[in-house]
């Protein structure tokens, strides 16, 4: 019964930012690995960034280093996305997913095949003039 919702989408001009949530139910008491992937339009779903319950390490992805960042709220249900300075490029889809008692290292899980086996429906990004 686990369930993620994202909300924050929304459509901003470049250079703007915008800030996602992940709001996260029936994890339990387990450990996991959550994050943030996205799907622009006609391309691959790709892994952005992603954190760890264990020791809250994070892994994140190249092309959006010193621009997004992940963190988790208080008490660990909710999970935020800070995108700044976004350009027309990072519009797309944006979906949270979790593994729950993830065997593999964060990186692998937040890269491809994203071995995650629980998906939100994601939220809508648009940047544009």
């Amino acid at each position: 019964q686990v369930q993620l919702v994202e909300s924050g989408g929304g459509s901003v001009q470049p250079g703007g930012s915008l800030r996602l949530s992940c709001s996260a139910s029936g994890i339990g008491l387990n450990y996991y690995t959550i994050g943030w992937f996205r799907q622009a339009p006609g391309k691959d779903r790709e892994g952005l960034t992603c954190i760890s319950s264990i020791d809250s390490s994070t892994w994140t992805r190249d092309s959006v280093k010193g621009r997004f960042t992940i963190s988790t709220g208080n008490n660990g249900d909710t999970v935020f996305l800070q995108m700044d300075t976004l350009q027309p490029e990072d519009a797309g889809v944006y979906f949270c997913a979790v593994k729950i008692r993830p065997v593999l290292p964060l990186f692998r899980l937040c890269g491809p095949p994203y071995g995650m086996d629980h998906w939100g429906k994601g939220t809508l990004v648009a940047v544009s003039s």
